[in-house]
């Protein structure tokens, strides 16, 4: 791993084969355990080259919109299921072509689009917000108070659920089994009413199976449970699960300054590469690094932006840093492509899939026209 990662040129994404498989086949076993079914949640990993893996071990993919649909139906077949806060009326006959699954997002939404998609054989469902918030981090809080997802129990509609075979709630983020055991019963208890006649209920996303302190058998228990209890087959679309520390953004160093701390300017930007390490925020894991302070010399990375908070954070390390010294951001396959941008004319990473031999295969590089593309 380490000395073929050193090797690529920078900056560049490289999703790990080997672990990619290793969480899929674990996706896999809880599937089948629980006897629900798992759609990889494109909006975290959309890297269409592994699709083909991908699609041996889930049952398909849910998209946010119609693009994500488009992509998870060309490359990787199986289910197609949608959820969209908003559908747009000129795309919708398009979305009724390639989605299996539709979810409303409102009463308002599936009464006009109700016709169109019982007439093409869809089945359709509403996102429920039971109300009840399991995290402390409000961007990410669909159960936040004035949350504009999911219809809450005083605003639903069961006068209209005529031809509604699933609900479908999102409450989880980066959690384990309890957040959802816990939710569970908030949805059962606003909404237990209607759940028998329903034919499947989707739990959403957020789950966190593959990380190695989840309690998989607790998820699988709770999942069985439901099922038996409400006759529905149940869905679960993990994004971060699926590629969970399965892939790295290699950086080179550009640059050594100093200002009151050691600060090394990189050919990867926080801003544009990485945009979670401002958003949540959140200090990515670096390869052979410690906390500031930890090993004997600590420098400030950051991006080469005009930014002045393109700061990835403050690392340390054994030795001192030096131009051309290469770095290794790990668990940067989850919400990094399908984030970043070109701001300042920034270059987008390579992307590459390194093998479970080792090997590395460049998938797809970019230059000026992706950056002169999506402007005018």
């Amino acid at each position: 791993m380490e000395k073929s990662l050193y090797e690529v040129a920078t900056p560049c994404y490289v999703v790990d084969e080997a672990r990619l498989t290793e969480n899929l086949a674990l996706l896999r076993d809880v599937a089948e355990k629980a006897g629900c079914k798992i759609l990889l949640a494109q909006k975290a990993f959309s890297m269409f080259a592994v699709y083909p893996l991908i699609g041996k071990y889930l049952a398909g993919t849910t998209a946010s919109g119609l693009f994500e649909a488009k992509l998870g139906f060309e490359e990787m077949g199986g289910e197609t299921h949608i959820f969209s806060a908003a559908y747009l009326e000129h795309e919708f006959d398009e979305v009724l072509q390639i989605c299996d699954h539709i979810s409303f997002n409102s009463f308002a939404q599936w009464q006009k689009y109700r016709e169109k998609a019982l007439a093409a054989g869809k089945s359709c469902g509403i996102r429920i917000n039971p109300q009840h918030s399991t995290q402390e981090h409000g961007i990410y809080d669909p159960c936040a108070d004035g949350s504009r997802l999911g219809v809450t129990r005083d605003n639903f509609r069961p006068e209209l659920l005529a031809g509604i075979e699933g609900l479908h709630f999102h409450t989880l983020c980066e959690q384990n089994s309890d957040a959802l055991i816990e939710t569970l019963a908030a949805v059962e208890e606003k909404f237990g009413a209607f759940l028998p006649q329903m034919k499947w209920v989707n739990f959403g996303g957020g789950h966190h199976i593959t990380r190695a302190d989840y309690d998989r058998e607790a998820l699988i228990a709770c999942v069985r449970r439901f099922k038996e209890k409400y006759g529905v087959e149940v869905y679960l679309e993990p994004g971060e699960a699926v590629a969970l520390n399965a892939g790295y953004l290699v950086a080179s160093v550009l640059d050594i300054v100093h200002n009151g701390i050691d600060i090394a300017l990189l050919d990867a930007s926080a801003a544009c590469h990485m945009p979670d390490v401002i958003e949540m925020p959140y200090r990515p894991p670096l390869y052979h690094s410690g906390k500031p302070g930890e090993k004997a010399h600590t420098y400030r990375l950051a991006g080469a932006t005009c930014l002045a908070g393109d700061v990835i954070g403050d690392y340390s390390f054994d030795a001192p840093l030096a131009v051309g010294d290469k770095l290794i951001f790990e668990d940067m396959a989850i919400y990094s492509m399908v984030k970043n941008n070109t701001f300042n004319g920034m270059c987008l990473p390579s992307i590459a899939l390194q093998h479970c031999d080792g090997s590395i295969e460049t998938v797809r590089r970019f230059g000026y026209q992706d950056f002169k593309g999506r402007l005018s």
